[in-house]
């Protein structure tokens, strides 16, 4: 009641409380709920009232997320057949095998050339692209409609996750020398950072991640769950994806990952963030 009379959220305090592994989310819902009636009534938190099953809730329904059948052992998209080769349920984590050709690895590639400068992350006081001394590789992006080969994969993505390509950002590939890494951070945007609320503006939370894996590496350069025990090493072709957010699109503090340095050779990626609206 109290945090209620301070503006909180109740969505919010719903996943803080499961979050807390006190309370179920349908038992903190449902307390919540309660407390609003309360409250609506002009009766006291202290006060005992029986719940009305007929009531309606503040909590909507989930929401729609992207998703990837993985009921089989191999999905057949359109254009391929891919590989499930690791899946991890909570937060999901799935590996993928066969997502790209060693024909559209090379071809991406080759398309950025020597267009790579100094990766950059977003600031959150301002939002703007700055250099930080926890990502130390070089990026390039694709813009859609750029190259053919880009929006073939594109259509693919799209189709394994049951997600428009519309509500996507460009591809943004990072290439990885010896030493260079990402420390760990989360993909998912912060809704209470000035800096990010902007890009929240150009097509909403981020609730997916692909990680296309566009060479081998030789030694190193593993994508690090540090949370989870969990690392997944580059293969040519493989594509990594996690969600970034629960079922409500909140952002999951479970999804904390980061890119290992490498230790021999070159690692080259290609990320993909799923957004909830159309990106732009």
């Amino acid at each position: 009641m109290d945090n209620l009379e301070r503006g909180c959220s109740p969505l919010d305090m719903a996943n803080s409380m499961a979050r807390s592994g006190q309370h179920s989310m349908t038992v903190a819902r449902a307390a919540i709920d309660e407390a609003l009636r309360l409250r609506a009534s002009g009766v006291d938190g202290s006060a005992l009232a029986a719940p009305s099953p007929a009531a309606e809730s503040v909590f909507s329904a989930p929401r729609e997320m992207p998703f990837i059948d993985v009921s089989s052992n191999r999905i057949v998209v359109p254009d391929r057949e891919v590989e499930v080769l690791f899946v991890l349920k909570k937060p999901q984590v799935i590996l993928l095998g066969n997502v790209l050709s060693d024909e559209e690895c090379d071809a991406i590639v080759e398309h950025c050339g020597a267009r790579y400068t100094r990766s950059t992350v977003t600031a959150e006081a301002d939002g703007a692209s700055v250099v930080h001394e926890g990502r130390t590789s070089e990026m390039a992006f694709i813009q859609r409609g750029e190259a053919e080969v880009a929006e073939r994969i594109d259509r693919r993505l799209a189709a394994l996750a049951h997600w428009s390509h519309e509500c996507s950002e460009p591809f943004q590939l990072q290439k990885y020398g010896k030493t260079q890494e990402y420390r760990p951070h989360y993909d998912w945007l912060d809704p209470d950072s000035a800096g990010h609320r902007s890009h929240l503006a150009r097509g909403g939370q981020r609730l997916a991640t692909f990680v296309l894996y566009l060479c081998d590496v030789d030694q190193g350069g593993g994508t690090v769950f540090p949370n989870l025990g969990l690392e997944v090493f580059p293969k040519k072709g493989n594509a990594l994806w996690f969600l970034n957010t629960d079922s409500n699109h909140q952002p999951d503090p479970q999804t904390l990952h980061g890119g290992a340095p490498v230790v021999s050779g070159t690692k080259i990626i290609a990320n993909k963030w799923l957004r909830q609206e159309r990106y732009g």
